[in-house]
């Protein structure tokens, strides 16, 4: 007698009632069974998982750039004439004092002429506008003093892996958004189908493939101070053994797969060999205990002999590294086992005869 290449329907069947797989579990592939199943975490969206931050609130920090402008009316004090305007809407004697840029120092501090040391990171433009202003107000005539962010040095997203340009990216009031961010590292190397975008906000980690990134405006979310973004190339692929029509690694698009696509792109099961019961899918499942990361051994059973199943696998999703497995038929296992017989005894059969 011969053995298969692979098990028996009746093999995988056995296994599983005999424990003979640590912790197995096998789960008829029917509507019920796809309803119940846990949604894939990427399949949430950033929208949900990692969310809109509030936009930019210009609020400066160590080492961003600012400009301080003082206008003092006539007779000026502190800074030189000047004119605004032009004709005879000029408005002369007052004077502009536009300061060159100012770095805030790592202790959070500024110095400005005439007003002295002021605490300038944590803050807005405005409120140190008016501190400025408020120290200037005895030492010059009627100050009004403006400042804003000419270099954002610590608000900022961080953009690498598969990107053309790793960069960090300045916030501003106008909120960037994560395709801002691609954008500004010169977009992604490998094809957005195959690419996997990851964003780092504190203790929370999502990703999502970049394809739905374009199709689903809400998951270009608005990215806050800190945010780690990471473009990975990540071409997912099934493996498939047994009585298909073709076996082998098969790779597809991070957007997803169906259980009817996979079965397609092999060629679907070989007629004269394969046992249409006898269809397993072998994934690595999350046990679903909060806080672990133990995954427990699943075999998805599928008959296709069940017309309703065709329906089901088009709602089933691949995942990357499972194994699709299909059994031989019982009538292929005697075919090829009278192969055998054949092989080997006729030859014999027919010495003897020769001999007689």
């Amino acid at each position: 007698m011969t053995t298969s290449v692979g098990p028996s329907r009746s093999n995988v069947d056995s296994a599983v009632r005999k424990q003979s797989i640590d912790g197995v579990q096998i789960i008829d592939l029917d509507p019920a069974g796809v309803a119940a199943m846990p949604k894939d975490k990427e399949a949430e969206g950033l929208a949900r998982t990692i969310g809109d931050a509030v936009p930019f609130n210009a609020i400066v920090g160590p080492g961003d750039g600012i400009s301080i402008s003082v206008v003092e009316a006539p007779p000026a004090v502190l800074f030189g004439a000047g004119t605004f305007g032009e004709g005879q809407e000029s408005i002369e004697q007052v004077s502009n004092g536009s300061m060159p840029e100012i770095m805030v120092n790592p202790a959070g501090q500024i110095a400005v002429p005439f007003a002295g040391q002021i605490q300038a990171a944590g803050r807005t433009p405005e409120e140190i506008a008016r501190d400025v202003e408020l120290r200037l107000r005895k030492k010059a005539h009627l100050p009004q003093v403006s400042v804003r962010i000419v270099r954002n040095a610590s608000a900022n997203v961080v953009i690498g892996g598969e990107v053309n340009n790793s960069t960090r990216l300045p916030l501003s009031p106008k909120g960037e958004r994560l395709l801002d961010a691609i954008s500004a590292a010169g977009g992604v190397k490998p094809a957005a189908n195959k690419t996997t975008i990851q964003v780092a906000r504190g203790s929370k980690i999502a990703s999502m493939p970049l394809d739905l990134i374009f199709k689903h405006p809400t998951d270009n979310i608005i990215l806050q101070a800190g945010d780690v973004v990471t473009a990975i190339y990540q071409p997912y692929s099934f493996t498939v053994l047994g009585a298909a029509s073709r076996s082998g690694e098969v790779e597809f698009e991070a957007t997803g797969l169906t259980l009817a696509q996979a079965l397609g792109r092999v060629g679907g099961l070989q007629d004269q060999r394969a046992n249409p019961k006898g269809v397993f899918l072998f994934r690595w499942e999350d046990s679903g205990e909060q806080g672990s990361p133990k995954k427990i051994p699943v075999i998805y059973r599928i008959n296709m002999k069940d017309p309703a199943m065709y329906f089901v696998m088009q709602k089933f999703q691949m995942q990357d590294k499972d194994v699709l497995y299909v059994a031989n038929s019982s009538l292929a296992e005697f075919q090829r086992f009278a192969g055998i017989i054949a092989s080997t005894l006729l030859p014999a059969v027919a010495v003897s005869n020769a001999v007689r």
